[in-house]
C-alpha cells in the first residue's frame, strides 16, 4: 500500500465500489472495466482508477478488473477481512432497529453488547439476544468481549457524555446517531451519522430543482 495520505472521500467511495463488487458477483458478472463501474457507482472512470491507484495496480488495461479479485482487496484495504466487535449504548427504537440490521453482521460488525441506563430496560433482552445492560457495566464489558467500536443511539442530551464514557473504557472508535455533534481527542475515531442534516439537504435540492 503506498504510503500517502488517503482523502476520506476515497474510502467513501471504496465502500461503494465494494458494495457494487457484491452485487454484480451475485449477479455472476465476473469482469467489469473501470467505465462501467464508474456508471455503477456514479463517478467518473478516471476517479475510480485514482481511489483505486491509492493502494497499488489493479485489472489489466484493456480488459477491466476481476470482480471477485478486486472485491478482496478492497475488503482487505478497508479491514473487512476480520470480525469486529461492537458495543451499543441507547437501546430505543433506532438502537433496536441498529442491532437488527442483517447486513452488519454479513459484514463482520457484530453487536455483543447492549447497554442503557432505563432501569426499565436493563436485563431486558434484546430482539438479537442481547441482556441489556447497565451503562456503568460498559468498562469491565469491554474488556471482557473485546470491544472495538461504539455505537451511540442516545437522546442528543447526553451523546456527549456517552461518547466519554465510550473512551474511558478504551473503546476509540465512535459512530453516533444521536442529532448532535461529538468530539473527541485527535487519537480518537469519530462518524457523526444525523439523519436530520441529510433531509435538510435533500429539501434544498429539492426546492432548487422545484419549478416555479
Amino acid at each position: 500500500m503506498k504510503q500517502s495520505k488517503i482523502p476520506k472521500a476515497t474510502i467513501t467511495r471504496l465502500s461503494i465500489y465494494y458494495r457494487q463488487l457484491e452485487l454484480l458477483e451475485s449477479n455472476f458478472s465476473y469482469m467489469i472495466s473501470s467505465e462501467k463501474l464508474a456508471l455503477l457507482c456514479q463517478v467518473n472512470s478516471a476517479q475510480v482508477r485514482k481511489d483505486l491507484g491509492y493502494f497499488g495496480e489493479f485489472g489489466v488495461r484493456g480488459v477491466g478488473y476481476n470482480v471477485i479479485e478486486l472485491q478482496k482487496e478492497i475488503k482487505k484495504i478497508l479491514t473487512l477481512d476480520r470480525e469486529w466487535n461492537m458495543g451499543i449504548i441507547g437501546i430505543g427504537n433506532l438502537g433496536s432497529a441498529l442491532m437488527q440490521h442483517q447486513n452488519l453482521p454479513a459484514r463482520g460488525f457484530e453487536f455483543v453488547a447492549a447497554f442503557d441506563n432505563d432501569p426499565n430496560k436493563i436485563g431486558q433482552i434484546t430482539s438479537t439476544g442481547l441482556i441489556i445492560r447497565d451503562i456503568n457495566e460498559l468498562d469491565s464489558l469491554v474488556k471482557e468481549l473485546k470491544i472495538e467500536i461504539g455505537i451511540i443511539t442516545t437522546p442528543p442530551s447526553v451523546a456527549q457524555q456517552v461518547a466519554d464514557k465510550f473512551l474511558e473504557s478504551h473503546v476509540y472508535a465512535l459512530l453516533n446517531f444521536a442529532p448532535r455533534r461529538i468530539f473527541v481527542p485527535e487519537c480518537c475515531l469519530v462518524e457523526n451519522i444525523d439523519f436530520s442534516v441529510k433531509l435538510d439537504i435533500l429539501t434544498y435540492k429539492l426546492r432548487k430543482n422545484m419549478i416555479v
